[in-house]
């Protein structure tokens, strides 16, 4: 299965768009959203072409081949008018020969870690950083960035999960980096 993941939409329909056109693009079998869909929060800016009724109907006309952990920007209100499940605080994902734990990050992340195996990974948003990190007893860190408000000099990014192996992407399809499990 081919797997894009891909976090911090923050209500651009720009940026959904661009990101969808992505989906699309890498003929991915699901995608997995890591929260913070359609509102932008108290510390962002807008961002382009911020539409959060233009993205509720973009996500739902995939509404089956999109699975979801909740933000710290997402709400039942957002669940209401959103056709999948967003609400769920995390995702178990098994991969090869290790689990991945999903969630936003603003409950899980480095510095509060939900129960990990050694060797299973941690997949979260919420810092709009790519990130691929080693940690603890052969864990692995994991972020694929912000959709629409990279930080730190990042790009607008996703991730794509096949086969064993994790590749980052902008959102034009170029690779950056990519890592094996």
């Amino acid at each position: 299965m081919k797997l894009m993941v891909a976090s911090d939409i923050h209500g651009s329909a720009y940026y959904c768009k661009k990101m969808l056109e992505a989906f699309d693009r890498e003929q991915a079998d699901r995608l997995l959203l890591l929260g913070d869909i359609l509102y932008h929060g108290p510390r962002n800016d807008l961002p382009k072409e911020y539409d959060p009724k233009e993205v509720i109907k973009m996500l739902n006309e995939r509404k089956n081949r999109i699975f979801c952990v909740r933000g710290n920007c997402d709400t039942e209100v957002d669940q209401m008018v959103l056709e999948f499940p967003i609400l769920a605080d995390y995702a178990i994902i098994p991969t090869a020969d290790r689990l991945i734990y999903a969630t936003h990050g603003h409950h899980f992340n480095l510095k509060q870690l939900p129960p990990l195996q050694p060797g299973d990974i941690l997949l979260h948003g919420h810092t709009h950083i790519p990130a691929w990190e080693s940690f603890g007893d052969g864990n692995l860190y994991l972020n694929p960035g912000s959709v629409s408000i990279p930080k730190a000099e990042s790009e607008h990014s996703y991730m794509i999960l096949q086969d064993g192996v994790v590749v980052w992407k902008d959102l034009d399809g170029e690779i950056y980096h990519s890592q094996k499990l």
